[in-house]
């Protein structure tokens, strides 16, 4: 059955929606906001600060309510996408357009023109921003990741790991239950595998060899015979072979585990762990680094598919190979960059992994806590600070919210579209406040006075010179909370009916059946 609500009543629900989910979110804005448990269904509960994860939690019974929250997430889950920081600024400024908006839109005004308004708005906001922006330096895009994790050592490291990796998604992030924050650069092609039986690890938990024997089969592995001639040259040679396939049958598992326990041959199976298209990509990409050839159909193997590896590292999750790179693996690489470019959202982290590994290598984080709420907190913190990281090196403005204030000052009032936004971009510097226990209009008055001179440290409750001061933000976070919000706001703020479907509860019909 279906419902439709339309003026009035869709903008109170609209108000009250975003007020339930900004509400709950900007609480945690600012080196001294709160945290907040989410209890999962699925797993343990948890605290975190971050406010897209705060928010993605956020839902409601009522369907028009949990409709609007849904699209007022989009804001902060694409800021999120974008440059990994802000969120929590982008529905603090998503509010503000939405409340104030609809306060306009009651007294009459028309929301075609106020969205044009808005829009115009915003681009001049993003010029005078644009106008404010500062050159980065690395003990900048320092300052900017502690500021972002709220922890001086996780800003230290996510600086360092960013000047030495190019992209994120060649940074992979380990738990530990230990106090310990560290990081390990790994050269070479990693991949995630898993093994048909745990006999390897009984006495170590990894193993490397030297010039191994790499067979990739793009198969089930059923028998031994269509092997053998391959085991016996590893025999002779005294070398170890992987052995790469889709899966392994049980009878030829026993009979490998079998020659292995004899030690007549070293064979380690091992299974890779992507799947579809993703696995395809892998067993590439082992196949132009060991030399070898991915075997399609098994009646059909030669000496000629095995291919070798100088350098090999396995464990119970990672295989690892290390080369040297030649004319064939450079030329797979440019194609490699060609295909990223490509890509679509979804396969893009993916490629850029694989791009890296080619050249520069990963970079391996080991967070640890004692406990794992602990631990899973300090992840996300350490996520921001990278996000942060890596969205600064297009340059810096003033934090805690000055360079909005400042903003707000110089934009023009001459649109209702405008003085929405200079209302709007005072939010976050008051919500930072508020949420320190400090008094808004005295700090703000000290630093309008000193002509954005001064900026006011949480940390450390004092003014800083706004030319050698930490508190500073990324200018593409700033960007993307203004534009993100704005795109929500306006879509929101021109919609005048929703259409739902109202779920009737069948239970008692179930039960007739049932008696029947």
């Amino acid at each position: 059955m279906k419902k439709i609500i339309s003026g009035k009543e869709l903008r109170d629900k609209t108000c009250e929606a975003i007020n339930i989910l900004c509400d709950t979110v900007k609480q945690t804005l600012g080196p001294k906001g709160y945290n907040v448990i989410i209890d999962h269904s699925n797993f343990s509960p948890f605290i975190t600060n971050d406010g897209v994860t705060i928010a993605q939690n956020i839902e409601s019974d009522d369907p028009v309510l949990g409709g609007i929250i849904e699209l007022a997430k989009e804001a902060s889950i694409k800021t999120n996408e974008n440059v990994g920081d802000g969120t929590t600024t982008t529905l603090v400024l998503l509010q503000a357009l939405i409340n104030n908006g609809y306060a306009l839109l009651d007294s009459g005004k028309n929301s075609q023109i106020l969205k044009n308004e808005l829009n115009l708005g915003l681009k001049e906001i993003l010029t005078i921003l644009n106008n404010m922006k500062k050159n980065i330096t690395q003990e900048m895009i320092e300052m900017i990741s502690t500021v972002s994790a709220n922890d001086d050592e996780m800003g230290k490291l996510a600086s360092e790991v960013t000047s030495k990796v190019d992209n994120k998604s060649a940074i992979l992030i380990k738990e530990d239950f230990h106090n310990i924050l560290k990081v390990n650069y790994i050269k070479g092609y990693s991949c995630s595998v898993s093994h048909p039986l745990e006999y390897y690890f009984q006495d170590k938990n990894s193993f490397s060899f030297q010039n191994a024997c790499v067979l990739i089969i793009n198969d089930i592995m059923e028998n031994v015979e269509s092997i053998d001639f391959i085991l016996n040259d590893i025999i002779d040679d005294n070398r170890c072979l992987i052995l790469i396939a889709k899966d392994f049958d049980s009878y030829f598992i026993n009979e490998i585990m079998s020659l292995n326990l004899d030690n007549k041959v070293n064979c380690f199976m091992v299974r890779l762990c992507e799947c579809g298209l993703r696995e395809r990509y892998v067993q590439k990409d082992i196949e132009i680094l060991t030399k070898g050839i991915i075997v399609e159909n098994i009646q059909h193997i030669t000496n000629a598919n095995v291919g070798v590896v100088k350098n090999l590292y396995v464990d119970r999750e990672i295989l690892r190979l290390d080369f040297e790179v030649d004319s064939d693996i450079s030329d797979y690489n440019n194609k490699l960059i060609e295909d990223l470019n490509k890509c679509d959202y979804f396969d893009l982290d993916f490629f850029e992994k694989r791009v890296a590994m080619f050249t520069q290598g990963l970079a391996e984080v080991i967070i640890g806590a004692p406990t794992k709420v602990e631990v899973h907190e300090k992840r996300m913190r350490f996520d921001d600070a990278l996000s942060s990281a890596y969205a600064s090196k297009n340059g810096y403005l003033l934090g805690g919210g000055v360079s909005l204030l400042n903003a707000s000052a110089i934009l023009n009032d001459d649109t209702d579209g405008n003085i929405i936004w200079k209302k709007a971009l005072l939010k976050p510097f008051e919500q930072i406040m508020e949420n320190s226990a400090l008094p808004i209009s005295e700090i703000s008055s000290e630093i309008v006075n000193s002509n954005y001179s001064k900026v006011y440290n949480v940390h450390t409750d004092s003014y800083e010179n706004s030319s050698n001061t930490k508190i500073i933000d990324a200018f593409d976070v700033v960007v993307n909370s203004l534009t993100n919000a704005c795109s929500i706001a306006v879509m929101l703020l021109t919609t005048n009916s929703l259409v739902i479907n109202e779920h009737v509860n069948n239970m008692n019909k179930v039960n007739e059946y049932t008696e029947l």
